[in-house]
């Protein structure tokens, strides 16, 4: 599966580019939600969110990388968001979290910045819907991928098998042609590509050549 990240997108033709994705092979939308304080940067909220569920066929992966995430759980929920995913690093209760969004009706997952063991996981990993290891860094897009995330993606992929999980595995940052293969067989379901997608000549046949790559 291939996500887009709405990150590297052009905002003066926002329209546009999502109707290009509904037009794509993209399963995903992925919009990543940045509050300048747990990540250095600020990106979107609520309202851009409300206006992309308009005119989207596919499904909104939202992505907090916000302080609290716990306070604005029901209000991604009615912007749009199908899939919500917090941080592990900024969610004191995450079993609860998890468990209300849940309950909003919406997938649940679980990100972990590169300093993050996938051990870290081992007792909400039964709980979740998705688990979004970033192999950069977060808050800018454009950057390079960490070399180590794939060995990282295996062990999850081996919790996940060992716990009996119905967890997908999704990766986020510095994914292109090159090394989308790896990622999948490394163990990923999902790539999200903001760069490679939104900057390339051609972003539909950049999403095909995602999803087929070997």
């Amino acid at each position: 599966m291939v996500a887009p990240s709405l990150l590297a997108a052009d905002f003066g033709h926002l329209e546009r580019e999502i109707e290009m994705i509904n037009k794509s092979e993209a399963d995903w939308i992925h919009l990543d939600i940045m509050d300048g304080v747990f990540v250095p940067n600020l990106s979107i909220g609520t309202p851009v969110v409300e206006a992309v569920s308009k005119i989207s066929t596919k499904e909104l992966d939202v992505h907090l990388m916000i302080t609290k995430p716990e306070q604005y759980l029901e209000r991604f929920r009615n912007a749009g968001a199908d899939i919500l995913t917090v941080h592990f690093e900024a969610s004191i209760h995450l079993h609860r979290t998890v468990e209300e969004i849940r309950n909003l009706g919406m997938k649940a997952g679980v990100a972990i910045n590169p300093h993050t063991a996938v051990s870290e996981l081992e007792e909400i990993i039964s709980y979740v819907d998705l688990v979004l290891i970033m192999s950069v860094n977060p808050g800018f897009g454009g950057q390079k991928f960490i070399p180590t995330s794939p060995d990282k993606i295996r062990k999850l992929r081996n919790l996940i098998n060992d716990t009996n999980s119905n967890a997908l595995i999704e990766v986020d940052g510095g994914i292109d042609e090159t090394n989308a293969g790896m990622i999948f067989e490394a163990g990923a379901n999902v790539l999200v590509a903001g760069t490679s997608v939104f900057r390339s000549g051609d972003p539909v046949k950049a999403i095909h050549e995602l999803k087929t790559a070997k």
